[in-house]
């Protein structure tokens, strides 16, 4: 699980890197752009943190970077659809791997936590 999980974060970042790159060259894109790349490609990172953890406790609260990562990415990409920068056909498979991300984030913490 733990390799799948490091590839799939991965995975996730580059998929937000290419769709940074087509985004429209607006102001308004681009900030909503390098929000939503920050974000996103921090999951994975923090991610590998917390499997090179040296404590449960550590390895929960890096975990718990991630999921507030996901949150951010899923926010900014809702805003790139709601406001009109980007067609919604474009980033719902995006905004869907995002929730599905937080689903298994939000139920390893909460194994990891009631071990």
């Amino acid at each position: 699980m733990e390799r799948d999980l490091k590839e799939r974060t991965k995975a996730f970042a580059l998929r937000v890197i290419r769709l940074y790159s087509r985004l429209p060259k607006t102001t308004v894109a681009q900030v909503m752009g390098k929000q939503v790349l920050r974000s996103a490609t921090s999951v994975g990172a923090n991610y590998r943190e917390a499997d090179e953890g040296r404590s449960k406790a550590e390895f929960i609260a890096k975990m718990g970077d991630s999921l507030r990562e996901l949150s951010e990415t899923e926010y900014w990409l809702e805003l790139l659809i709601e406001s009109g920068t980007t067609k919604p056909e474009a980033m719902t498979p995006l905004l869907e791997e995002t929730r599905q991300l937080k689903a298994i984030f939000s139920t390893i913490i909460r194994k990891a936590r009631s071990a």
